[in-house]
Parts: structure tokens; C-alpha cells; sequence
């Protein structure tokens, strides 16, 4: 992906970026898997990923797949990741991010002391 300063930036690095946005985030336990589908299952795309990236035209795609915290609600956490995402990644690549999506794939359930 070449951004508007004809600098490319391979989509890996976008997803690691993303990841580590994700990860600074309070209420996100982990990255997970995203689902299996039958091109990743014959090789033809990556492995179970817990960032995709998706670009064209300057323009970026995020799904990032994640385990919460059930101490903060789960919506709440998913738009600060948004947030958090879109900032960092357009930051440092100077291409617009237009869709960060958030897959609460599990939920880390606390028990409370008695």
C-alpha cells in the first residue's frame, strides 16, 4: 500500500501497528483468531489472523478479532479500539483508515472475592 507520500507500507506492518493499538487499550485481554474460512483451510490465504488489512487507493480496512475484560462494557471498549486504531494508524502511514472493525470473539469472565 503506497500512501499519499508515494511511500509503500506493507500490509503487515499496518496489522502490527493495529495490533499493538489494540493491545494498549484498556479492557482487551488478547488478540484471537478470526474465523476459519475455506481459502485460508486449501492455503490460499494466510492462517487464522487476528488483525486483517485491507487496502486500496490510500484508503485502509481494519478487522481486528479480540478478547475483553468483562469489567468495562464490551461496547465501550470496541469504540475506544476504534478510536485508538484510526489515530495510530493514520499517524503514522498518513492514509486514511475508513472501517475499523471489532470482533469480541470471548469475553475473560473475573470472580469476584468473597
Amino acid at each position: 500500500m503506497a500512501n499519499n507520500s508515494g511511500l509503500a507500507i506493507n500490509n503487515e506492518v499496518i496489522a502490527r501497528m493495529a495490533e499493538m493499538a489494540t493491545l494498549e487499550t484498556e479492557g482487551v485481554v488478547a488478540m484471537t483468531s478470526g474465523p476459519i474460512s475455506m481459502p485460508k483451510i486449501l492455503g490460499k490465504k494466510g492462517g487464522t489472523k487476528a488483525v486483517t488489512v485491507s487496502t486500496e487507493q490510500g484508503i485502509i480496512d481494519i478487522e481486528l478479532f479480540v478478547k475483553v475484560s468483562d469489567k468495562l462494557k464490551v461496547c465501550d471498549i470496541a469504540e475506544k479500539i476504534q478510536a485508538g486504531v484510526k489515530e495510530k494508524l493514520q499517524g503514522m502511514t498518513g492514509s486514511a483508515v475508513t472501517r475499523v472493525n471489532v470482533v469480541v470473539t470471548d469475553v475473560e469472565l473475573t470472580e469476584e472475592a468473597e
